[in-house]
């Protein structure tokens, strides 16, 4: 929706293919970080995709309240990344200060001891030697914002067909004829931004997109009176008041569940951090799917075999929404492609075997 948002913005008549209700869908179920801090080492372009990303996320905020009326719930006071060993502590500031050096930076962060977060965050538990706090990260609601972003998309001319699962894509004249059973449509350019899917779409313009799968489970409290005003990397508490929990990376194929063993463990590392939590209602439980390359980063690529087909595959989507709204866009309208994002290319995977 931020690529079919920003194509719209731009004036181009655009068209999405939207699957099926049951299509399994990260922007339903993910965190709604926009998160900076440990993004990057050895990889210094996607560190700066990142950081440029979240530093115009309040432009996009500002720009789809004012089309549409929604706040998307954008705070950006300084995420928080807790420890509960000084060891993790140490280890986690010399991955920043090396990232630093390759961004030829000082990284923007700091280490807070257990009486400095305290002061920012009192309800720690007693287990929490500190955390490594970044000012660029912060979060929104991830379905204010895709709400918004279609209700935008449609406000500039965007038309979105449900229920649209693609089987079939030719390449002839220079023009793309996208069949959906007995459907079809001719486009001049074609985005692949269909997450798990893009595997099977993808060769179809002659790219290739080895994505797999990789779960992660959440679960969402009773509202409660605000005490974290700083998203953490595993909880956050959302305009609403309810708090937010997560996450786990499990390696389980299509399946979307969810188990007790893993909600037990990420409830229990949830109430070290913050006690208040051990008698909070859990009112929903969900798993989602990742969208991961074998390296974990993005795939951007223009096909040569059917120019005008582009695939686009990531598993941060919240946080470079408007890199993918606006740089990206211009990129795909214009042949001039960002800096940043010129390595990511599927050619890297050319001798690793997706799972």
């Amino acid at each position: 929706m931020s690529i079919a948002y920003g194509m719209a913005r731009a004036g181009d008549r655009v068209c999405v293919l939207d699957g099926e209700d049951d299509a399994l869908r990260a922007s339903r179920g993910n965190f709604g970080l926009v998160w900076v801090q440990n993004k990057g080492l050895g990889r210094t372009p996607y560190a700066q995709w990142t950081m440029q990303s979240a530093r115009t996320w309040q432009a996009l905020a500002t720009e789809l309240q004012e089309l549409t009326g929604t706040d998307v719930e954008l705070q950006q006071p300084g995420g928080l990344s807790m420890s509960f060993d000084e060891k993790t502590l140490q280890a986690s500031s010399e991955k920043l200060l090396a990232l630093g050096r390759e961004l030829g930076i000082t990284y923007p962060y700091e280490i807070l001891d257990a009486d400095r977060l305290r002061q920012i965050t009192p309800g720690i538990g007693p287990d929490v030697v500190g955390a490594i706090y970044c000012p660029l990260d912060g979060h929104v609601s991830p379905l204010r914002t895709l709400r918004a972003l279609v209700h935008a998309y449609q406000l500039r001319r965007g038309q979105r067909v449900a229920s649209a699962t693609v089987d079939r894509v030719e390449y002839r004249g220079g023009e793309f004829h996208v069949h959906a059973g007995d459907r079809s449509w001719t486009a001049g350019r074609v985005v692949l931004a269909a997450g798990l899917a893009n595997r099977e779409l993808a060769p179809l313009v002659g790219l290739n997109a080895p994505v797999r799968p990789v779960r992660g489970q959440l679960m969402v409290t009773e509202r409660m009176q605000p005490f974290l005003h700083h998203p953490c990397h595993f909880v956050r508490q959302t305009g609403e008041g309810t708090v937010q929990i997560g996450d786990s990376k499990e390696e389980v194929g299509m399946d979307d569940g969810t188990t007790m063993p893993e909600m037990a463990r990420i409830a229990a590392r949830a109430v070290r951090c913050f006690p208040i939590l051990a008698s909070a209602n859990i009112v929903r439980t969900w798993g989602a799917l990742r969208v991961m390359t074998p390296d974990g980063y993005p795939i951007y690529q223009e096909s040569a075999q059917c120019p005008g087909a582009f695939v686009v595959t990531c598993h941060s989507g919240i946080t470079l929404a408007p890199a993918h709204a606006g740089p990206l866009v211009d990129w795909m309208r214009t042949g001039t492609e960002p800096v940043e994002i010129r390595g990511f290319k599927a050619e890297r995977f050319d001798h690793v075997q997706a799972h």
